[in-house]
């Protein structure tokens, strides 16, 4: 499988990178600057320039002759409440667009816990999660093959394989969302058109979404 990876410098990104290029598959790793290039491509990616700014026209032929596009990137906690609507809602959308004039029908979002109630948004974060919450909804009803996947609070904890779906809250390793993404890139079947949310738990992977199905 060919998949593009937009946010591929971010720690899941570069997680998810290994785990993909270890199972066979071919990755291209959309990055925002080009010193970002030799990382990424030790991982065994090929790094292309990524602007999320850019119009759908300008993006989509990046996408072409891809299987999948991920969608990981994230304005940071570092800048303002304009870049994460400019990245998190409007990029994601514009990439969504892209897919669709490449003819690239499967895409998988990565989101967060509790983005569909409004009621549990943190605080310090408010922003980030309407960006998100919108942003999932777009591509509901965009006609693309969508997952959305929504992780609890992201550690830097080793992979442990393991998850429980419809927490009430909780932690899960970085390692292992990129483990999920990877899990429903392969098995589409079981995953087009669902929603996941997941922490760190007791079923693998593959058991926990054939479950929540």
């Amino acid at each position: 499988m060919r998949i593009f990876v937009i946010g591929a410098h971010g720690n899941v990104g570069q997680l998810l990178i290994s785990q993909l290029v270890a199972a066979g598959h071919t990755v291209t790793a959309g990055i925002r600057v080009e010193q970002q290039t030799d990382e990424l491509a030790q991982l065994g990616a090929t790094p292309v320039l990524f602007d999320l700014t850019k119009q759908p026209k300008a993006l989509a032929p990046l996408f072409a002759d891809h299987d999948a596009i991920v969608f990981t990137a994230g304005s940071g906690g570092k800048t303002g409440d304009d870049q994460t609507l400019l990245v998190d809602l409007d990029g994601a959308v514009k990439s969504m667009a892209a897919a669709k004039i490449a003819e690239v029908s499967r895409y998988v979002m990565v989101s967060a816990l509790f983005v569909e109630d409004r009621t549990k948004w943190p605080e310090s974060i408010k922003p980030y999660y309407a960006a998100k919450y919108y942003a999932d909804h777009w591509l509901e009803f965009s006609g693309l093959d969508w997952t959305i996947l929504r992780p609890g609070t992201l550690t830097n904890d080793e992979a442990t394989g393991l998850v429980t779906m419809q927490p009430s809250g909780g932690q899960v390793a970085r390692a292992d969302v990129a483990a999920m993404i990877r899990t429903v890139l392969e098995h589409p079947t079981e995953t087009i058109h669902k929603k996941f949310s997941f922490v760190n738990g007791d079923l693998p992977l593959i058991d926990a979404i054939k479950k929540a199905d």
